[in-house]
């Protein structure tokens, strides 16, 4: 469970870097080179994601979304500075426990 979350958290990190360093770029108009190493950023998400041992892509996949939401507002919250709002928390809760519910549910 350990490796499972360090990777989730890497690959969100990854995403969100990435996703904010081209944000930077195309709207923020920062030098292209921060846009090239978002590119990057995202390209290592993909790479990290597949070396989760869960054997469904959907089921990683959709799991990295909920974990890619709670890891978004404390992204806004820690570097945009835009603080969060009780719905955010509430949305961002019932996502991880999402997460949960597909990753270590009992199946047969």
């Amino acid at each position: 469970m350990v490796m499972a979350t360090t990777l989730f958290l890497l690959a969100g990190l990854a995403e969100i870097g990435g996703g904010y360093l081209i944000w930077l770029w195309l709207r923020d108009g920062k030098p292209v080179y921060l846009g090239l190493f978002g590119a990057v950023a995202l390209a290592l998400y993909g790479v990290i994601a597949t070396f989760q041992a869960f054997p469904s892509f959907g089921r990683v996949y959709a799991a990295y979304d909920g974990v890619f939401i709670f890891l978004a507002v404390l992204w806004g919250w820690w570097i945009d500075g835009k603080a969060p709002d009780t719905y955010d928390w509430i949305g961002a809760v019932i996502c991880l426990v999402g997460v949960g519910i597909m990753l270590w549910a009992p199946r047969p």
